[in-house]
Order: C-alpha cells, then structure tokens, then sequence
C-alpha cells in the first residue's frame, strides 16, 4: 500500500522507513532516494527555493504512479513525499521508498517513480539566486531523457 504525503515538514529516513516496513520479514529490499537542494545552478549560488503545487491534484496523481509501480514491480509498498513552500541549500525535498521481495525490483522502483516525480508530477519550482533574481525552473531534456526509458509514465 502506497503512502503519499505533500507537506511543508521535513521527513524523518528512518521513521519512514519504519512504518513502510512495519516489521515485516517478506522485505526483502528497499530501494530509497533523497533529494535535496543543491546551492548553486548554471554557476549561481542559490539562496532558497520555492515549490508549488496543485492541491487535490498533485495526491491523486503521486497515488496514481505509486499504484502504477506497485502493480509493475510486485511492490510490498512505497513511500513519496514531496515537500512544498520556501526551502534553502541543504533541505529536502523529496522521499522515495519502495520495498520488495528482491533488491532489483526495489531500485528500478525507485528509479521509476523519481523519474516520474521529476519530469511529470504538478509542482513547480522557483528558484531566488544571492544576486536577488529569481526564476522558475524549466523541465530538462536530460530529466525527460532518463523518464523514457520506462515507457510510457
């Protein structure tokens, strides 16, 4: 069962991955990712970060990938968090966990459903430079390139 949260909060690895695992002992893997804010981009240093999303939406979509990769790789569970609201250098952004029977299918999980948070989910990002410019960040070919391997997301 997938559990999906979009908060302001930061998240804790290890009670998440607690309560993903429950003690369970048909685990057999977890796959994880975390994502944080770098400091700088196209040599600029960043000062902080805003991310937005579109509430109601953004939860059904992650819910709908997760399932999806539930289904695809015989997942006991996964995990996604995204957060949102002003974050600095060095903070979290993202969790993903996805645990199965077998380390492969834990990691091409995890790999599938960070590809699909990068490159298709609702939320925007806008990034405040040191110099007191900001600008909203644009999807990247490389990110898009990465996504096609799986298909169709």
């Amino acid at each position: 069962m997938a559990t999906i949260h979009v908060q302001q909060a930061d998240f804790d690895l290890g009670a998440e991955t607690a309560a993903l695992t429950g003690g369970r002992t048909d685990i057999g893997g977890i796959g994880s990712f975390i994502g944080v804010v770098r400091g700088t981009a196209g040599g600029r240093d960043i000062s902080d970060m805003t991310l937005e999303h579109y509430p109601g939406m953004t939860e059904r979509a992650m819910m709908s990938i997760a399932e999806t990769a539930e289904q695809r790789w015989f997942l006991q569970g996964c995990t996604l968090i995204h957060r949102v609201g002003l974050l600095r250098p060095g903070e979290n952004i993202v969790l993903v966990l996805a645990a199965a029977p077998h380390r492969q299918a834990a990691l091409e999980a995890t790999a599938y459903l960070i590809d699909w948070l990068k490159t298709r989910a609702p939320f925007w990002k806008k990034e405040r430079f040191s110099s007191g410019e900001a600008r909203w960040v644009d999807a990247r070919e490389e990110d898009d390139a990465a996504a096609a391997r799986w298909g169709a997301l």
